[in-house]
């Protein structure tokens, strides 16, 4: 079973929590700070595997989870780092977050951080300096990253297969490859893509069988517009016409139609044209289908073939060899001249440091001031509210990014809500 798409819910494990301890030993009466930092949640990591060409698993392991951090303790022992949770997919994964792209798993081997673990919070022992002798707070873990992802698989291939059912694609595939697609003589045989490697001279060809697509396929008809998707990352197409169509230059431009349809870029996909089934036509017919396909693609070449009795397939498979090369070639220029290109953009870092303070006032009239930013809403996150000394430092952090001057400006007083993610607090302690 082909299974090309696949929702998951992906769990980072949450970073453990910070300690408070104080050294208790013979002889020494008061022992200083010594509660641990909590260990760092595991991350959720992918790893695009050549060996695997399906999403099947994950409709029976929706669940992809992370082990957490564990908590500090005292005599400032560190909590254990979560263990991060790797997970094989097949080359071509693509990873959705709210219809978003976050991810995409081409080369064998890759590995890409999905959702990271939450930091450790720090213990006591971290807090300690020549004016807060005895720090009584430490911090809270912070949680990994959750959230619902969809998988979605474009297989990868360096030729792509297409044409109408029953064209002659899967016997085509099996003659010159390793692949063994099902075969028989009525339409839609092949319900699954199928992968085959065709050796020819001193290289060899990766060809993705596409099953057969209908005029209307990319309007949902037929079976066509499930695979589709799997045609954008072909370097080249190899267009299959039966040589006994009635119509062989109005079967290629309907092929034409329905991909263009799809994506507008795979008209200008290199392609070579194959008409089959050759085995019982004499010499005239076949000129004679070849000339009418010359008519509706003058700048593709166009071959004669027999897979049954391997007549022009050598010939196929060159063409085919020459032209992905030429095509991957192209796509390393362009990846080599985008990295050349120079960009002016905020620095990470200070990214992480902006932030955004704003006035709110409730349907119940209710006033308080939400302090949005990236490093501030972590540090939030790992406070411990309700502790004195965890909610002071939280105020000295806002006070040395400049919130804090901000706050007053917009008129917060002391007795002032502070709102920063779920948490609030009053502006000045009370």
């Amino acid at each position: 079973m082909f299974v090309d798409t696949a929702k998951v819910s992906i769990s980072a494990g949450k970073g453990g929590d910070g300690f408070v301890s104080f050294r208790r030993e013979i002889y020494i009466a008061k022992g200083g700070p010594d509660g641990g930092d909590g260990g760092k949640g595991g991350d959720v990591v992918f790893v695009a595997s050549s060996g695997l060409n399906t999403l099947i698993d994950f409709r029976y392991k929706p669940e992809l989870k992370a082990t957490p951090g564990q908590n500090g303790s005292k005599a400032d022992r560190h909590g254990a780092n979560g263990k991060s949770l790797y997970i094989k997919v097949p080359m071509g994964t693509i990873v959705r977050k709210g219809g978003e792209i976050i991810a995409e798993l081409i080369e064998n081997g890759q590995e890409l951080i999905i959702a990271k673990g939450g930091d450790g919070g720090f213990g006591n022992a971290h807090f300690k300096s020549s004016v807060r002798q005895t720090p009584r707070m430490a911090e809270k873990g912070e949680f990994g990253e959750i959230f619902e992802a969809e998988l979605e698989l474009k297989l990868l291939a360096d030729v792509g297969l297409v044409g109408f059912p029953n064209a002659g694609k899967s016997t085509f595939l099996s003659v010159v490859s390793n692949a063994r697609p099902e075969i028989a003589d009525y339409a839609f045989t092949t319900l699954t893509p199928n992968l085959g490697v065709a050796d020819i001279d001193d290289g060899s060809l990766l060809i993705a069988d596409i099953p057969g697509l209908i005029e209307g396929a990319s309007e949902g008809k037929g079976l066509g517009v499930a695979f589709l998707r799997h045609v954008d990352r072909t370097a080249v197409l190899l267009h299959l016409i039966d040589a006994y169509s009635n119509d062989v230059a109005e079967a290629y431009q309907t092929i034409r139609n329905e991909l263009a349809k799809y994506s507008v870029d795979l008209t200008d996909r290199p392609e070579v044209i194959a008409l089959t089934k050759t085995e019982g036509l004499d010499d005239d017919m076949i000129q004679m289908q070849i000339d009418a396909v010359k008519k509706v693609a003058s700048k593709s070449p166009v071959f004669a073939i027999s897979s049954v009795s391997h007549k022009g397939l050598t010939e196929v498979l060159r063409a085919l060899r020459q032209k992905v090369v030429a095509a991957r070639q192209v796509t390393d220029d362009i990846k080599n001249e985008d990295e050349d290109i120079e960009t002016i953009s905020l620095g990470k870092d200070k990214i992480a440091e902006s932030w955004k303070v704003e006035r709110i006032e409730d349907e119940d009239g209710k006033i308080y001031f939400e302090v949005t930013g990236e490093k501030i809403e972590k540090f939030a996150r790992r406070t411990t509210f309700g502790n004195y000394e965890a909610e002071n430092r939280l105020r000295d952090i806002m006070k040395r990014l400049g919130i804090g001057h901000e706050l007053r400006r917009r008129g917060a007083e002391g007795e002032s809500i502070i709102r920063i993610g779920d948490s609030e607090f009053t502006f000045i302690e009370q």
